[in-house]
């Protein structure tokens, strides 16, 4: 059972780096490339979007780690869980204190009532947010070599 739940885990937290990945090196550069409004809004649609799926995801990933930390403790490498499982908690915090707040924001504008410096806004939420997928690259490398 143990097994399973490393590599349910390992699966779940992968799949969330790749779709935040995405976002910051591939979508950001879609959407900052459209004509127009069009890039403002489609960022709008994306915070409305993943910022329902997210938290689950998030907070999900962070449950399966602990639980695989503390069923897996007596087993090589505990270590490397904790820390993941530390990492993903910085991760959820980062989400909630920093990124967010400007993601609730974000997701209400319309070229009618966006404020003035809603491009530096949108800029700071992609800066935190390479910083974000940084941690749970390093979250989910740390499962996969737990796992070896």
């Amino acid at each position: 059972m143990l097994t399973a739940l490393e590599v349910f885990t390992t699966v779940v937290v992968g799949v969330m780096v790749g779709v935040e990945f995405s976002v910051a090196f591939i979508m950001n550069r879609i959407l900052d490339a459209l004509p127009e409004d069009s890039g403002q809004l489609g960022h709008a649609h994306g915070g409305r979007m993943l910022g329902a799926l997210m938290p689950f995801w998030y907070i999900g990933s962070l449950v399966l780690s602990a639980l695989w930390a503390v069923a897996g403790r007596h087993h090589h490498g505990a270590a490397l869980v904790v820390t993941a499982a530390g990492l993903l908690i910085v991760s959820v915090l980062m989400s909630i204190l920093l990124l967010v707040p400007i993601n609730n924001r974000n997701k209400t504008w319309t070229p009618e009532n966006r404020p003035a410096d809603w491009k530096q806004q949108l800029k700071r939420w992609e800066r935190l947010h390479y910083v974000r997928v940084a941690v749970i690259v390093a979250a989910f490398a740390l499962l996969a070599a737990a796992l070896a």
